[in-house]
Parts: C-alpha cells; sequence; structure tokens
C-alpha cells in the first residue's frame, strides 16, 4: 500500500485509503476569511465604505466562491450580525452551494462574545448557540440530508478551561438536552413539538489574546479536554491586540512559545492541535499578505489556519489574493520550531514594560488621531484588554486596527515602538527566534518620517547601529506631513481622506 505525506499538524505519513479520521483533518480550513475592517479600498460589491447587514453575506460567499477562502468566520461579538447567514447564503447563492457543501467542503464559524469579560453582550452567546440547530435544519432541508453547517464557535479572551468547557455544556446540557423532556407527565416531549435538534455537540475553539493567557494556552486546552473524546481540537491565537498591548516583539514570541507548547501537548494527549493564528497586512499585526505567504508560512510551520483580513482580500487584485490563498491551502504542515522559552519570557518582561510605558505618554496623540480613521465595518467597540492592566492607570486606546493607522499616519509605525529598548543581544536573540523580524522592520521604516517629532535620538541611534537604512516612500511621506500639519492646527476636516491616501500607498488601513 503507497503512502503519501498528510498535511496535518505532525506531517504523519498515512496510507493512501484515508480513513474517516484522516478525511476529518484534510478538510480543517487553511484559509478563514475574517470581518476585520484593516482595508483601505471599498471592495465592488459595496454600496459604500462602511460594510454592513447583506453586503457581508456577499462578502462571505465572495471569498468562498472567488477568493479560495475555505472558512468565513462570522463575528458575532462587538456588532450586530446575522444569525440566519446560514439561510441567507444558501438561499441567495443556490447553485454554487449545491457542489460546495457547507459544513464540508467549506465551515462557517461563528465568533461569539465572552459573557466573562462582556456581561452586556453575554445573552447575545445564547441566541448564537440557539441558531445552530436551526441553521442545521435549513441546511438539511437544503441538502436533502444530515449536513451540520455550523459545528464550531470562538471563543474571544479566554482565560481559563472553564470559560470553555461553559459554552460546551449550555449547549449539551441545556440546548440539546432539553429536547428530550416533557411538557408534562402525560404530555409529549420538546422535540416532538418542535423536531429533533442537531447537531449533537460542538467543539469550542479558544481565541487567546493576552500573553499571560497565551503562555498558558496548552495548559488551559489540556484541562479542558481531560474529561472530553475528542481527536481533534483547534485553537486561536491573536495577534493584533496582542501586539497592540505588548508590542511587536512581545507579540511573536508569545506566539511561538504557545505554538511551541501545543506541539508538546499533541505529543502528551494524542489529541491532533490545529492552531489558526490571527494576521492582519501590516507588519505589526503579523504581516500576512497576499505577497508574504511564503515567507509567513516559513515562520510558522505549525500553523494550519491563517486568517485572511479584508486588506488582504480588497487591497490586492482577485488574481493576487487568489493565487495566495491556493498556496496557504496547500502547505504542508510541519512542527513548530523550537524556543528557547526561559529567554523569551525573559526579554517579553522587559520589552513590554518599556513600549507600555512608550505607549501611555503616546496615548494622547494616538486617541486624536484615531478619531479620523476612516471606518470600514458597522461594529461596536470592543472591549480590548489593554485597560485590565492597572500600571497603566486605565489608559484607554482604540481597536488595533485604528491604533496602527494613528501611529502610521503620525509618521512612527507601531513596530518601532521601543525598539530603542532592545539590546544587541535581544536583537540576536530576536532574528535567531523571529527570522521575519528584519523584514518586518525594514517594512515599516518604508513608511517612517525619521524627522518627524515622535522619532526620538535614541531610537534612531538604535536602528542605524541595528543596520537599518530607512529610505521613507516619497508619497506616503508627504502626505503624512500634510496631516501632522493639519493635526498640530486642530484641522480634522481633511485628516480622514489623507489617511485614505496614506492607507492606499501602504496596501492597509491599519
Amino acid at each position: 500500500m503507497g503512502c503519501r505525506v498528510f498535511p496535518g499538524p505532525t506531517r504523519e505519513l498515512i496510507p493512501e485509503c484515508a480513513t474517516h479520521e484522516e478525511e476529518k483533518v484534510r478538510k480543517i480550513p487553511r484559509c478563514m476569511s475574517t470581518q476585520h475592517p484593516d482595508n483601505a479600498t471599498v471592495p465592488f460589491f459595496a454600496s459604500s465604505s462602511v460594510l454592513a447587514g447583506e453586503e457581508e453575506i456577499r462578502e462571505a460567499f465572495y471569498s468562498y466562491s472567488h477568493l479560495g477562502c475555505d472558512e468565513q468566520m462570522w463575528d458575532m461579538e462587538g456588532k450586530e450580525n446575522d444569525t440566519y447567514v446560514v439561510k441567507k447564503l444558501l438561499s441567495f447563492y443556490e447553485e454554487f452551494f449545491r457542489t460546495h457543501v457547507l459544513g464540508e467542503d467549506l465551515r462557517l464559524t461563528l465568533r461569539v462574545p465572552n459573557p466573562t469579560y462582556e456581561p452586556a453582550e453575554a445573552k447575545i452567546l445564547l441566541e448564537c448557540l440557539e441558531s445552530i440547530p436551526r441553521s442545521f435544519d435549513a441546511a438539511r432541508l437544503f441538502y436533502g440530508g444530515d449536513v451540520a453547517p455550523i459545528g464550531e464557535v470562538i471563543l474571544p479572551m479566554t482565560t481559563s478551561a472553564r470559560c470553555l468547557d461553559r459554552i460546551y455544556r449550555y449547549y449539551t446540557e441545556q440546548i440539546i438536552a432539553r429536547q428530550h423532556r416533557r411538557f408534562r407527565d402525560d404530555d409529549i416531549t420538546i422535540s416532538e413539538w418542535i423536531g429533533r435538534s442537531y447537531p449533537e455537540s460542538i467543539q469550542v475553539i479558544p481565541l487567546f489574546e493576552d500573553v499571560e493567557s497565551m503562555l498558558r494556552a496548552a495548559s488551559i486546552v489540556e484541562e479542558y479536554l481531560q474529561d472530553k473524546d475528542m481527536s481533534d481540537q483547534r485553537v486561536f491565537l491573536a495577534r493584533s491586540d496582542t501586539a497592540m498591548n505588548y508590542g511587536l516583539v512581545a507579540a511573536a514570541l508569545t506566539n511561538k512559545i504557545a505554538l511551541a507548547d501545543f506541539g508538546d501537548l499533541a505529543v502528551r494527549s494524542g489529541v491532533r492541535i490545529h492552531p489558526i493564528i490571527g494576521m492582519g497586512s501590516a507588519p505589526f499585526r503579523g504581516g500576512l499578505s497576499p505577497l508574504t505567504v511564503e515567507r509567513v508560512g516559513r515562520e510558522y510551520p505549525s500553523v494550519v489556519t491563517f486568517t485572511i483580513q479584508s486588506a488582504f482580500k480588497y487591497d490586492y487584485s482577485p488574481e493576487q489574493v487568489k493565487s495566495a490563498c491556493d498556496y496557504l491551502r496547500n502547505r504542508p504542515i510541519g512542527t513548530p520550531a523550537p524556543v528557547d522559552r526561559v529567554r523569551a519570557i525573559a526579554l517579553i518582561k522587559g520589552y513590554s514594560e518599556s513600549y507600555r510605558s512608550r505607549v501611555v505618554e503616546l496615548a494622547p496623540q494616538i486617541n486624536r488621531m484615531s478619531r479620523h480613521v476612516p471606518s470600514r465595518r458597522a461594529r461596536k467597540l470592543h472591549i480590548g484588554l489593554f485597560g485590565y492592566a492597572r500600571e497603566l492607570d486605565g489608559v484607554s486606546l482604540p481597536r488595533a486596527i485604528s491604533f496602527t493607522c494613528s501611529l502610521y499616519s503620525l509618521g512612527l509605525p507601531p513596530e518601532l515602538v521601543a525598539f530603542d529598548a532592545l539590546s544587541r543581544d535581544d536583537l540576536a536573540f530576536i532574528r535567531e527566534e523571529y527570522p521575519s523580524f528584519t523584514e518586518i522592520v525594514a517594512e515599516a521604516l518604508r513608511f517612517t518620517d525619521m524627522e518627524g517629532p515622535l522619532m526620538t535620538d535614541s531610537l534612531r541611534s538604535s536602528l542605524q547601529r541595528a543596520g537599518f537604512d530607512c529610505s521613507p516612500d516619497p508619497e506616503h511621506l508627504q502626505i503624512v506631513r500634510r496631516m501632522r500639519e493639519l493635526f498640530g492646527r486642530n484641522d480634522g476636516a481633511q485628516l480622514g481622506d489623507l489617511m485614505l491616501r496614506a492607507a492606499l500607498v501602504r496596501r492597509f488601513l491599519g
């Protein structure tokens, strides 16, 4: 019997006649289209610059059918989204979904609110979970068989196994189990009244967003799995909020530590772990674009699924996007790179303290500039994690995309904040553990004003000593200086338009 290299997290050899379990692993999505509003270019199908409502249904279809994404994250956290998305997709685009089965060939995954940190949104979680059996019924009518179009939910800001377990148990022990109850002893059951509810269980994907939780992520998942009979578990590592809260270097090293820990957990537990990493096109937010997929794929060999955010989708040609998604879907998955955990954690601690101190100094300017960042999605405020830290005295910041855009607009890309806190030995270690670092910083320097007021002598000298040469994009530099002039005069009338012009040069908003 012949063998082939199976593109799963452990690169195991499997026989050509794949079993059901192996087939399930093969269908783990690779390209997760998301609704992150980091795009400069407005998609062709949008009626305005702010995407909302039915246009996000159209966007999901477009991502599946034209761009090559095999998963759509449907964000129910922080925005008023549509719980009838499955019914609408199947009815609006019947021909496509007849041959591309939702729930098998393609995935739709709900991102739900976390009641622990978002009490005002808590009951939306219950609405999301209640919608899953209803979506199953819509798919069963459409396909004429049992297909679960939604089988997983993403829990943001995961900090404990209990957070995950509550969702898992609420679904199985409340939504599913209650169907067997009778209204009265002499009456029918709920399922006899409204029909059986499926699927009988769902998987909960933890999304780790802060450094402390990410360093404990494998332990949290291990605890969650202890009383569950699972062969596969997806896990999600944030990059944007982690970078905003702790800095570029801390975010990258923490991601790498967590990925290495998940590799160890898979070996120890026998459960296949399938990592997802959330990256935007801005270098600060991960630097994943159609131009960098090979580099990013090499940097994170064990990551199975990458997020395809809005700038990736709309600030490049459809041909470039499709080719990049094809690459990500077909790249072989390897094992995580080993990390010197002790050295990395020590560096993360010192660097993030310097980064956070500098961001607190810059916060008034960031917040003022962020008011002019163009909107791209109709959404509410994400609670974020920055304000949780007591040492920051309650300093609040905009969302990660607006934060990034604001600093680029001020002439100091966030990738450079606290770079001067890194010693020569630190830089040598970072370049060894995080090979993309040099290219990431070089990309940011293309959009830096080396003579701007936020560029300190210390930072300028540190960049020069590290061998970086700044050759800024002349068009972007001119726009930034004009923005700063208006900003200094408190003249905000043109700032939004200028921000957009600069974002079009960069190919991302923030």
